[in-house]
């Protein structure tokens, strides 16, 4: 079951910063929630309005995730004919006029948006206690999972956590500190933890659970390195998997192949997309096959976010996990070829959202890919790293839990490996905590998650000015380079947002 899209949103009239000026929907007078919801109804369909966001070309579909992406040590540039916007982002010489950032930033505000219009509308409505609840859950669930990209991605930024009737009001809004932010993430995540449902209509897991909740709430506090309740909730997550209905996938590749997406028992909470649909405003564009395909192979693709090769080389051959994350072969003019002779970048490539894109174009844009924000091997790796903070060393509990991830690694399509290896005990903190970064590192490839690790451990200088960098950024600043400029747009408009975050 697929979230529906809404290609005419209610809440699109609200429009909260100056780069949503191409929206089709312009505001217009005052708004009153009581006058745009008037039943249950109206209020799902808000909520599914957010997730119709979050599933377009600006979100997910291309333009923040790539931006994440190419901010890691995980990812490079392939093609340097690609807008100059994307090499700036991953060769960390942006400004504040960044076409990228002007792009997303205000797409995040439109699902904050749409979130906030659910509440209040649920708030208006005398609805049953539970139905209430449940609905305004969600939408909460929806406006932290916003912020938590925002926070990280931004630092200090305007926090609105009300439905705005006037749109002319957002003119005068200021940053909310970084601190102040999270604090009112944690909040909506306890919230939705509180009153979401232990499963979704037909197990879907494009819609939050308790569980999803749970798992958010052990990433937040792991960011903010209160590891005793990073801890708590995942293992609470994990006590709890078979009320949920969370287990790891047996086969590694099956968690990319878009026509088995639906349901998939690892997936917490993923961003849907429907094979061969779009609508308004870029919804349900998905755009990151081709991003990660090879230019010039017969499965179309634009070669623009590609691995380096040290990327590729160091990764061990006899992990299963490689195979499936990487492209080193493909059909051209139907003979299969080496990476060594692709027609533009001669590098392998991403494999994990080109290979299987299920229904879409020849290129693979509008995919049926479900991305998988949170997976339940997250959840273990979480679980593991705030337990070995804790204890100032691993536990045996924290080497079983990667020791899972393993297991898993080793089964390729059925055929039991003898690598990745079992972790033995013995190792201090700080070499298992690396242990764990590289894990999630490897288990997590490009999945949108490897420059977040990358902030919140501060290892900038390692890994981009290390001996053993796999993608060297001799100018990475620390003092800048962890945060992207706010829109000089946004700026210019709304004063209020000033300063500026620090270099831009």
């Amino acid at each position: 079951m697929k979230t529906k899209i809404y290609k005419s949103l209610v809440l699109a009239v609200t429009c909260l910063f100056a780069g949503c000026a191409d929206l089709e929907e312009k505001p217009v007078g005052l708004l009153a929630p009581e006058s745009l919801f008037n039943s249950e109804k109206d209020v799902e369909t808000a909520i599914f309005g957010a997730y119709g966001w979050i599933a377009s070309e600006r979100l997910y579909g291309r333009q923040f995730v790539t931006s994440i992406m190419l901010r890691g040590d995980m990812v490079d540039i392939g093609d340097r004919g690609t807008p100059a916007e994307r090499q700036q982002v991953n060769d960390f010489n942006m400004d504040d006029n960044n076409g990228m950032v002007r792009v997303f930033w205000p797409y995040w505000y439109q699902v904050v948006s749409a979130a906030n219009a659910a509440i209040a509308g649920a708030e208006t409505l005398e609805l049953d206690e539970t139905v209430s609840n449940q609905l305004i859950a969600e939408a909460r669930f929806v406006r932290a999972f916003s912020y938590y990209h925002l926070v990280r991605v931004f630092g200090d930024i305007p926090y609105i956590d009300y439905f705005i009737t006037d749109p002319e009001a957002v003119k005068d809004i200021s940053k909310t500190s970084a601190e102040d932010v999270y604090k009112g993430i944690l909040e909506d995540l306890a919230f939705a933890k509180q009153y979401l449902p232990d499963t979704q209509p037909s197990d879907v897991r494009s819609r939050p659970t308790k569980g999803t909740a749970a798992s958010y709430l052990a990433s937040v506090n792991l960011t903010l390195e209160d590891y005793p309740k990073a801890y708590e909730e995942a293992k609470w997550v994990i006590d709890n998997k078979d009320r949920f209905g969370y287990e790891l996938e047996a086969d590694y590749q099956n968690l990319f192949r878009a026509d088995m997406a639906d349901n998939l028992k690892e997936h917490i909470f993923a961003i849907d997309f429907l094979g061969q649909q779009n609508g308004g405003g870029g919804a349900n564009d998905d755009i990151m096959p081709p991003m990660t395909g090879i230019r010039g192979a017969d499965n179309l693709g634009w070669s623009v976010c590609v691995p380096s090769m040290a990327v590729y080389n160091t990764w061990d051959d006899r992990d299963y996990r490689k195979q499936v994350s990487f492209e080193d072969e493909a059909l051209v003019g139907g003979v299969m070829v080496p990476y060594t002779e692709f027609q533009n970048t001669q590098r392998p490539h991403i494999a994990k959202y080109r290979r299987f894109p299920g229904n879409s174009n020849s290129d693979g844009r509008y995919s049926d890919n479900n991305y998988a924000a949170m997976r339940y091997a997250e959840v273990l790796l979480i679980a593991a790293e705030a337990a070995t903070e804790i204890n100032n060393g691993p536990t045996a509990e924290a080497v079983a839990l990667v020791n899972s991830i393993r297991e898993r690694a080793r089964n390729a399509a059925g055929q039991m490996n003898n690598f990745p290896e079992d972790v033995q005990s013995g190792m201090d903190k700080d070499s298992f905590v690396n242990l764990v970064l590289e894990e999630r590192r490897i288990e997590l490839s490009f999945e949108y998650k490897r420059w977040y690790d990358i902030k919140r451990r501060k290892l900038g200088e390692t890994v981009f000015k290390g001996a053993n960098s796999l993608e060297p950024h001799s100018n990475f600043d620390a003092s800048r380079d962890y945060l992207m400029p706010l829109p000089s747009i946004e700026l210019d408009v709304n004063p209020n947002l000033a300063p500026q975050n620090p270099g831009y």
